[in-house]
């Protein structure tokens, strides 16, 4: 059985230039929950992208959302910050890309893919803390039934076991959603997996150089390792949604002011359509 302190293992992909999606890579995200992707960016959009996201992450006033001050709990496990695109330009331009959303279109098999929101994930040097085992679909405000949503994670820097890289469990997508994971005082996820059901899968790291990226489903099990270097690991994460995924009513940082309605799908100026796929 997998334990919150199994040692993950390692895979190797062969890489893919100008961030080709395969029908090997799309049935590896299928059957396991998450796949890499070499090379998503160019090393001018690399360039562009860690300017960029610096000026978002300095800034403190505006409609991005900062979730805890510098130093505070949580800040030493994410140095986070929700829809950079909605205070710079620049960000809009990464946030909404086509290539990114195309990706996510071809590995879900949906028929559009509709935007969710961003955000800047920093790890920083000194007193940093992992990023437990956790789903992501549990923290945001769908209904119980949805499936599919996904996230891209680009590294603006090399990541490796040494400043944060992430590793996933495979197949732990299969399972449906679980629970809400506390990130200041975590619950080992695993206990509340049904006896059996992932023996015999063991978590994979995955390291990146800067400008690859992953994808994950927002059910795949998932944890970044704590950052012991001497400098920030930097990510852009963005979340997407298929086609029809449907509000719950519950609160979240970006549904404020969205007027959208209980159990109707998410549309709007906030969440854009973003690719469409033609008949």
């Amino acid at each position: 059985m997998i334990g919150a302190y199994h040692k993950p293992r390692r895979l190797h992909w062969m890489g893919t230039p100008a961030a080709q999606i395969t029908d090997e890579q799309v049935s590896f995200y299928r059957e396991n929950g998450f796949v890499k992707v070499e090379n998503m960016l160019t090393g001018e959009e690399l360039e562009q992208l860690r300017e960029y996201l610096e000026e978002a992450m300095q800034e403190d006033s505006g409609r991005s959302v900062k979730t805890d001050k510098n130093g505070g709990a949580y800040f030493r496990v994410l140095n986070q910050k929700v829809n950079t695109w909605r205070d710079h330009g620049g960000m809009g331009k990464f946030s909404f890309h086509e290539k990114f959303a195309k990706a996510a279109l071809d590995l879900t098999g949906s028929n559009e893919i509709r935007f969710f929101h961003d955000h800047g994930l920093w790890k920083m040097p000194g007193d940093s803390k992992p990023t437990p085992w956790h789903q992501d679909t549990p923290y945001w405000p769908v209904n119980e039934a949805e499936r599919g949503m996904l996230s891209i994670w680009i590294a603006l820097d090399d990541v490796n076991e040494q400043n944060g890289c992430m590793a996933f469990v495979p197949k732990s997508h299969k399972l449906g959603k679980l629970t809400g994971i506390n990130f200041l005082e975590p619950q080992n996820i695993f206990d509340y997996v049904e006896g059996g059901q992932l023996d015999d899968q063991k978590p994979v790291v995955v390291p990146l150089k800067a400008g690859s990226c992953t994808f994950h489903n927002g059910l795949t099990f998932h944890y970044a390792h704590a950052n012991v270097t001497d400098r920030p690991r930097r990510a852009l994460a963005i979340i997407y949604m298929p086609d029809g995924i449907t509000y719950n009513g519950n609160g979240h940082i970006v549904t404020e002011g969205s007027n959208l309605k209980k159990d109707q799908p998410f549309k709007g100026p906030l969440f854009p359509l973003l690719v469409k796929r033609h008949a």
